[in-house]
């Protein structure tokens, strides 16, 4: 292999991973368009959400002792009153229970 086949080679192999690095999903965003008009921009819901909805803020003791699987779980699948979140990529769902669990 000659060497500018193998810096060609290099050049698409950096490229590939920084798109795949830029396209990746950011945890915030997602939160913000999917999870923040019921739980909140910041973790804690509306008087009215909470009780409506029986949703805790993210400083409940119970709130924090959830792993990010068990928030993964509960995205896919739903709990209690919150019904699955569509349209959602397991990439991007890892990454908003990885935000989630960022919430104070």
């Amino acid at each position: 292999m000659t060497k500018r086949v193998r810096s060609y080679i290099a050049l698409a192999a950096t490229l590939v991973l920084a798109s795949a690095f830029s396209f990746a999903d950011d945890g915030a965003a997602t939160y913000k368009a999917k999870c923040a008009m019921c739980h909140g921009p910041t973790g804690t819901p509306s008087a009215g959400m909470a009780k409506a909805m029986g949703i805790k803020p993210v400083s409940d003791p119970s709130m924090k002792a959830l792993t990010v699987a068990q928030i993964e779980a509960a995205v896919k699948n739903g709990k209690g009153k919150m019904k699955p979140v569509a349209g959602l990529t397991d990439a991007q769902v890892s990454a908003v229970a990885a935000y989630f669990k960022t919430l104070k």
